[in-house]
């Protein structure tokens, strides 16, 4: 094998690697505890493995080929799973981490200019947007969201121009109920409210619980778990995130501001030795404190997010969750 073949064929065998292992991770449902965590981990690491080769060999890949829609599609897939993650423990953390990643990958532009005629490439560029409009609305990133939605509904618009045989009449409908879901959300929400997410600056800090209890006879419970679900039809929604569970799924967390940037030492870990997801942020040069736990504050409770479950899917994951 000559040697200038081996540096692309290594990446090509990397990157067959992490999709399989993304694969058996992909389509495992987001409730449950301890759900598939052992894949979790392995993917992060084949993921963090492929982003620090490509970092480190770059001019031999664009050398061979390598296209920076390529390098998107990688950093999208880091995204992805901190999403997932934060999706199976509401750790905020994961989702910031999801931002940073998603950021990074608007800022850097590396789906744009990748050529009109790619239609493959047009619709990972679209998911990209979709995934990244959910993550922006969940962390309340009202600015990026509006940046996105016009970027969303450029490419929509070009690519009808471009594909006509092809339809994409359900990238419409999912422009549509963005647009929809961001007037409802700004028209009954008044600008200079408090957040929905538990401030500490705003309500009683954990630290006065031991003082109530002691008004109890029996010991405080404690919130770890919520099933979040709508069933009613034409809702205001986006994907399947209905605006109704938004804000609850809000209420039932950290405002991650403050003390919540503070790095905290526990970590998950895998036979005994400490995991550390946030060295995958660092691969991409982003310089951002990673875990956004704070030790003084009680985790968020896991959520189940559900929009018309069926009742038997309902009594499921009512069990997985307990």
């Amino acid at each position: 094998m000559a040697e200038e073949d081996v540096v692309p064929k290594t990446f090509r065998a990397l990157v067959e690697s992490a999709d399989r292992k993304f694969a058996r991770v992909r389509d495992l449902p987001s409730y449950g505890r301890a759900q598939g965590q052992h894949y979790f981990q392995k993917v992060f690491k084949a993921y963090m493995r492929l982003w620090k080769y490509q970092q480190e060999h770059r001019p031999e890949l664009v050398k061979a080929g390598l296209n920076r829609w390529e390098i998107g599609e990688i950093a999208g897939r880091i995204g992805q799973l901190y999403f997932g993650q934060y999706m199976r423990t509401s750790e905020a953390r994961f989702l910031v981490e999801a931002y940073i990643f998603y950021e990074a990958i608007l800022k850097r532009r590396y789906f744009e200019g990748c050529g009109v005629k790619d239609l493959r490439v047009r619709v990972k560029e679209l998911r990209f947007y979709a995934r990244f409009l959910l993550v922006s609305l969940i962390l309340n990133r009202t600015e990026m969201v509006k940046v996105v939605v016009e970027k969303l509904r450029a490419l929509i618009d070009d690519c009808k121009a471009n594909f006509q045989e092809t339809n994409f009449k359900e990238w419409k409908l999912l422009e549509q109920e963005i647009l929809r879901f961001i007037n409802i959300d700004t028209t009954f929400t008044i600008p200079s409210s408090r957040p929905f997410r538990y401030c500490a600056m705003l309500n009683c800090h954990p630290n006065s619980v031991p003082y109530v209890a002691r008004f109890h006879a029996k010991k405080v419970l404690k919130f770890r778990d919520a099933i979040l679900m709508s069933y009613h039809r034409n809702e205001v929604k986006f994907a399947e995130l209905t605006l109704d569970v938004y804000r609850m799924l809000q209420c039932l967390e950290w405002e991650p501001s403050g003390s919540f940037y503070q790095k905290h030492p526990a970590e998950p870990k895998e036979n005994g030795v400490a995991v550390d997801y946030s060295g995958a942020s660092g691969l991409i040069d982003m310089n951002l404190a990673a875990d956004m736990t704070d030790p003084a504050l009680p985790p968020n409770p896991r959520k189940a997010i559900l929009y018309r479950p069926s009742l038997t899917h309902l009594i499921a994951v009512s069990y997985k969750s307990c």
